[in-house]
């Protein structure tokens, strides 16, 4: 049995790739390779409750407090009213915080960006040596780094990070916060392009990188794709029943400046010049400056904006969602802070061309031209130009959405993914001294 820990930021019912990613690969481990996976997490549902008492959380009444698909989910309280001098002066007094020689500046910020689980420290540091093959974190620059790095140094194992390392947004370029990465023992990133940034920028060795990319679950796509649902269960819910034919852009993701979701609201003008009967989908967790903009754009003639949050949704296979994925005409994320993209992966897998921004990781995974589509990151006229093209383009519509659905069934399924991280498991497992 291989018994190891992951040690995510958060969980479900948290909704973000670097959650699913952790999700999928600890159900498969499970059931598939005979893994025990241990998972301990905050109680965060959003970004905000990272740091902020205000945020949500998830509460112990909730059905999926504990258990999610079977495996058990240990979340503990963020700690809001430690500051970071207290928290600071607490993590010096363990011997393997000390041992990481890492600065006070890098520390206090990953304090600040949080979380900080005081009761998971003490939980841990306070154990005995454990039984584990490894640990495993994620995602950068987040406290759970500097945890997860005590866990294995207390417990000498073998300590992984997928950092998802989002270097197009110049916040995450911070040599302070980046001397985390270099105390691990192994790196796995989503990209070639993020393994060659983190070699070529932060000097960490090639040889301490991995290159394993996201997946989906591309049979569930597929089964919406073959119309096991009746013809526009989503259109029929939300559209005005005359306008049951208009075609649908969708986004899925947070809806921020980050996620090009911003962009989108500022390109609709643009786009409706050229094609009146069109529906904007977004799906994702809202933002003040999404909802500002968006009661803007409302105010134009013609506009027809339908926005659902996580709380309009039962997770990641919600009926809701994969029917707007099948009844897409395209899908649109023009963002510059996504390591990879599951949502690129999701719209193939539903035979959906997409369209990314030519920024950061995004052109490795879309193929310009042949699977998909790239705009210049925060560049409305560009995002209209390339919407209407294929909004008036059914057969190119349907050539891209093909070979990109060809491209997830062979290459990006749950499956293969942690089939390689099985490999890269064992690997790190039986060399590391």
């Amino acid at each position: 049995m291989n018994d190891i820990l992951l040690l995510p930021t958060r969980y479900f019912p948290s909704i973000s790739g670097a959650e699913f990613y952790f999700q999928r690969i600890a159900e498969i481990l499970t059931s598939k390779y005979n893994y025990n996976v241990d998972i301990f997490t905050s109680d965060a549902i959003d970004f905000k409750a990272l740091r902020d008492p205000n945020g949500k959380v998830v509460k112990k009444n909730n059905k999926h407090f504990s258990v999610v698909n079977n495996l058990t989910i240990n979340r503990f309280s963020v700690n809001y009213d430690t500051s970071e001098a207290e928290a600071l002066k607490n993590l010096k007094k363990i011997p393997s915080f000390k041992s990481l020689n890492l600065s006070d500046d890098c520390v206090k910020s990953f304090i600040k960006n949080g979380p900080y689980l005081g009761d998971l420290i003490e939980f841990f540091i306070n154990k005995p040596d454990l039984n584990y093959k490894l640990i495993h974190t994620t995602f950068f620059p987040y406290f759970n780094l500097i945890l997860s790095l005590m866990i294995g140094i207390k417990n000498n194992i073998p300590k992984i990070c997928t950092p998802f390392f989002h270097f197009s947004n110049p916040r995450y370029m911070d040599l302070k916060l980046v001397e985390v990465l270099m105390k691990f023992d192994l790196l796995i990133a989503c990209t070639k392009i993020e393994k060659q940034i983190l070699i070529n920028e932060f000097k960490i060795p090639k040889e301490k990188i991995s290159v394993i990319p996201m997946g989906v679950d591309y049979k569930r796509f597929e089964r919406v794709h073959i119309s096991t649902y009746n013809d526009y269960f989503f259109k029929k819910q939300y559209f005005d029943k005359k306008e049951i034919n208009y075609q649908l852009v969708l986004f899925c993701g947070y809806k921020n400046f980050e996620k090009g979701a911003i962009s989108i609201l500022k390109a609709i003008p643009f786009i409706l010049q050229k094609v009146k009967k069109v529906y904007f989908i977004f799906i994702g967790p809202s933002t003040r400056a999404f909802n500002y903009e968006s009661s803007k754009i409302r105010k134009y003639k013609g506009v027809r904006i339908i926005n659902l949050t996580p709380d309009n949704l039962s997770g990641y296979f919600d009926k809701k969602k994969l029917t707007a994925f099948k009844e897409a005409d395209v899908y649109l994320m023009p963002s510059r802070s996504d390591a990879f993209g599951i949502s690129f992966l999701e719209a193939w897998a539903a035979g959906k061309p997409v369209i990314g921004a030519r920024i950061g990781a995004t052109p490795e995974v879309i193929d310009e031209n042949i699977d998909g589509l790239l705009v210049e990151f925060n560049d409305p006229k560009d995002i209209a130009k390339k919407v209407i093209l294929l909004l008036k383009n059914k057969k190119l519509r349907k050539k891209l959405g093909s070979m990109g659905e060809s491209k997830v069934s062979q290459k990006y399924t749950w499956d293969i993914i942690t089939g390689k991280t099985n490999l890269t498991y064992q690997s790190l497992i039986n060399n590391y001294k």
